[in-house]
């Protein structure tokens, strides 16, 4: 059976985005993303596809799977699915980590109608004025490990810490 992750960052608000946007500038957190991510599968909405950079997409050495309601949506070299847990089925019996990587609706789709095994969250300090949210959920089912903690410096606008949540 396919491991479901999920991963994110968000803001103190639970923001993770504004006008179909990254709202900060955190390279280290990127850096931790791709790594986490490369090798493995990702599931992300239409909108949050169309978020990404044209020369970024599909996001490389990534298998990358875009949920999207119209029928006659495609994007080169990704997989389309009408809905999620269609995605999921087609990937069951695969050895790769199925990467949820959002946006929200998304997110709040695979809280709602899967069994998240793992999530990477990384809570940036500071509140970014964001029009989409990570979904509120029980995190005393959860074990949580602080994986990094980075400082704000030249680099990174807002010092951030990056927690896997898994289940033991």
């Amino acid at each position: 059976m396919i491991k479901i992750a999920l991963i994110v960052a968000m803001d103190a608000e639970r923001g993770i985005g504004r006008n179909n946007d990254l709202m900060w500038n955190l390279p280290m957190d990127m850096q931790f993303f791709k790594s986490t991510t490369q090798g493995h599968i990702v599931v992300m909405g239409r909108k949050n596809f169309d978020s990404i950079p044209e020369k970024y997409r599909p996001l490389p050495q990534r298998l990358n799977c875009i949920l999207s309601r119209s029928i006659d949506f495609n994007a080169p070299d990704c997989h389309v699915f009408q809905n999620l847990i269609e995605c999921v089925n087609q990937f069951k019996d695969d050895s790769r980590t199925l990467f949820i990587i959002g946006g929200g609706e998304i997110y709040r789709l695979a809280m709602k109608e899967l069994s998240i095994d793992e999530m990477f969250i990384t809570k940036i300090d500071g509140v970014f004025g964001a029009d989409t949210f990570f979904p509120e959920f029980d995190e005393s089912v959860w074990k949580i490990e602080t994986l990094i903690t980075q400082n704000k410096d030249e680099k990174h606008s807002h010092g951030f810490t990056i927690y896997r949540y898994f289940r033991g």
